[in-house]
């Protein structure tokens, strides 16, 4: 199922609460993610960042609104309890505690710079505020990431295919392999035999592996009869193998190098590894996000 939106998740944290008891944020999690059922995969699905679990991040937000309207408080660290005010809520039993009921409380208007309590006013950003300030930014930032590697492949499609060969090497050298002399080089064309470059997998040069790269359109795609000529080239060499292209893998290629033991970077794949080794790519801007560093407070809470 699709994990559920933030505010989806301020009725039952609300719920688990309601004995009017602290209770600790780890028991909160365990029951908000029974109460909608999610799976130890849905749990683990990372932000566009990587940085953190949708989950958390989003039972973190609920936390945040909760707080900030009055409806709960955090009498210790990590911990919270229902209020007065959250008990009242969880009588009237609305059908949703989204932004727009929280906005009745003028703490919570506050928090969000809105100054009005009036529907009308707030009333147009309701669909905007169904997403967490971090779902905003990490759609961003996911868009952003998008474009770039479009522009990137288009960059790349304009190389030779011998160009392309030795891209490929620089990249796996910028990403820690060949990481001395000579590690990388490409193979001569007239008796490749299928191989377009060699690299080595460590420092001291102890294992080898063959590269494939084959700069085709977006349309091309890469069926198991290619990868199978790839792993004959390579056989008896007593090294490993890495197919790369620009385009596509079909499923039954997939299949073939996953038991052949074969890795497979495609056009998407190759243009994530470039931004993410900054590669062919620059920084325009950054931005600092902070999150509280418990360790200070912990330092004075031990004097």
């Amino acid at each position: 199922m699709e994990l559920p939106k933030y505010f989806e998740m301020h009725k039952p944290f609300l719920e688990y609460l309601k004995d009017g008891k602290a209770h600790k944020l780890k028991e909160l999690k365990v029951y908000v993610s029974q109460q909608f059922g999610l799976t130890e995969e849905e749990l683990a699905e990372l932000l566009p960042s990587g940085r953190q679990t949708v989950f958390i991040n989003r039972l973190g937000w609920a936390r945040t609104y909760l707080k900030k309207a009055g409806l709960i408080e955090s009498p210790a660290r990590a911990t919270f309890v229902i209020t007065e005010e959250g008990k009242r809520v969880l009588q009237e039993n609305p059908e949703v505690i989204d932004v727009d009921y929280l906005m009745r409380y003028e703490k919570f208007r506050e928090f969000q710079g809105v100054f009005s309590a009036n529907r009308e006013d707030r009333g147009k950003n309701t669909e905007e505020n169904e997403e967490t300030p971090d779902d905003v930014f990490e759609e961003a930032f996911r868009k952003i990431n998008k474009s770039l590697q479009d522009e990137l492949m288009n960059e790349v499609m304009k190389l030779s295919p011998e160009a392309f060969e030795q891209m490929v090497l620089a990249l796996m050298s910028k990403m820690g392999y060949g990481t001395f002399e000579n590690a990388a080089k490409t193979t001569k064309q007239s008796n490749d035999e299928g191989i377009d470059g060699v690299i080595m997998e460590d420092k001291l040069g102890f294992d080898l592996i063959y590269i494939q790269a084959k700069k085709w359109n977006e349309d091309h795609t890469v069926g198991r009869p290619e990868v199978q000529a790839f792993v004959g080239a390579i056989a008896g060499k007593g090294g490993k193998g890495l197919f790369v292209t620009t385009s596509r893998f079909s499923k039954q290629a997939s299949e073939y190098a996953a038991k052949q033991h074969i890795i497979l970077i495609d056009g998407e794949k190759l243009t994530e590894y470039m931004i993410e080794y900054n590669f062919g790519v620059t920084e325009k801007k950054t931005f600092a996000i902070k999150v509280i560093d418990t360790d200070t407070f912990n330092d004075y809470a031990d004097e």
